[in-house]
């Protein structure tokens, strides 16, 4: 199983600006000594030893994931946020190129749904794409949002092949197996669980965590009991997820109790605030990092969720 990251912010799209491109630049420099670019060598270590919230970003696109399997033809496509479009131009220039796609939304809020008209690999005809939702509007959802006055293309202009599943039960997929469960967010967002036979991966955006989802009762510990990775909404510090209460989303150190009590052997935050930039989210994570050593959670791999990170399980 393999899970690639092309959109990882919440709510909507939160590009670099400019003043923080110079500020990185600035910050750079100053970290810069004549040692360091006294040979390729030097300056290979150099930017090799710079934080990462200096060298690189989280990236700004809204939530888009793949999951390609050893079985399936083509990709499963978790949400169609505005990184969807970066996908569809990479998959499009892969040889061959997947003539499927399997697209299952969480919920119909637009940062996880606003990057669909961009995805060039759904205006080809030779293209098949099946829809994926427990929600019964799925293809009202996705048509209205491609009408006027909200975008001049229609749905109807997409060349590929378009089926619309509602999902009511356990889903199987040459030797992968789908399912859902509803959870705690405004006009519900459901999480999925992705398994092969070898590896389980959960995908849990837009969930504000609550105690019914600790509870070890036989449907939570089928759904998440020893995830082998699991991408958790974590938008908020704690602080945060006090004051926003119910507005359905979590904070780090939730998520990271929500690991420890489920043995979830890979956390992944998600679901970034578009409000912080780089080092703030690093810092981020340091500060899950150091929560886990004070309530001594171990066994526990702690990522940030970037674009273009890639995990292969």
């Amino acid at each position: 199983m393999h899970i690639r990251f092309w959109g990882v912010r919440g709510s909507l799209p939160a590009p670099q600006l400019p003043s923080q491109i110079k500020s990185k630049i600035s910050a750079i420099l100053e970290r810069l000594t004549a040692a360091d670019i006294e040979s390729p060598e030097s300056r290979e270590r150099f930017l090799a030893e710079l934080p990462p919230w200096l060298f690189g970003t989280v990236g700004g696109n809204t939530p888009c994931i793949t999951v390609h399997t050893d079985t399936l033809p083509g990709p499963l496509v978790f949400d169609a946020g505005s990184g969807i479009r970066e996908m569809g131009i990479a998959l499009s220039r892969e040889k061959p190129k997947p003539s499927s796609y399997r697209v299952f939304f969480s919920h119909f809020h637009w940062d996880h749904l606003q990057g669909l008209p961009f995805f060039n690999p759904a205006y080809d005809p030779g293209v098949q794409i099946d829809f994926y939702a427990p929600l019964n509007n799925l293809e009202a959802a996705l048509y209205g949002q491609m009408a006027p006055p909200y975008f001049p293309v229609s749905m109807e202009s997409m060349g590929a092949k378009k089926n619309f599943h509602i999902i009511s039960d356990k889903l199987f997929f040459d030797g992968v197996t789908v399912s859902c469960k509803k959870m705690n967010h405004p006009g519900d967002s459901y999480t999925y669980l992705v398994a092969d036979g070898k590896h389980r991966f959960v995908y849990a955006t837009d969930a504000e965590l609550s105690a019914a989802d600790f509870i070890k009762n036989e449907e939570n510990a089928a759904f998440f009991e020893k995830a082998d990775l699991a991408v958790i909404d974590s938008q908020y510090t704690l602080g945060e997820a006090i004051e926003k209460y119910n507005w359905g989303h979590s904070a780090f150190s939730m998520a990271v109790d929500f690991a420890a009590n489920w043995g979830i052997k890979h956390l992944v935050l998600f679901h970034h605030d578009p409000a912080y930039d780089d080092r703030k989210l690093f810092n981020i994570l340091q500060s899950a990092r150091w929560y886990m050593e004070r309530m001594n959670v171990k066994g526990i791999k702690l990522s940030l969720a970037t674009e273009g990170q890639e995990i292969k399980l």
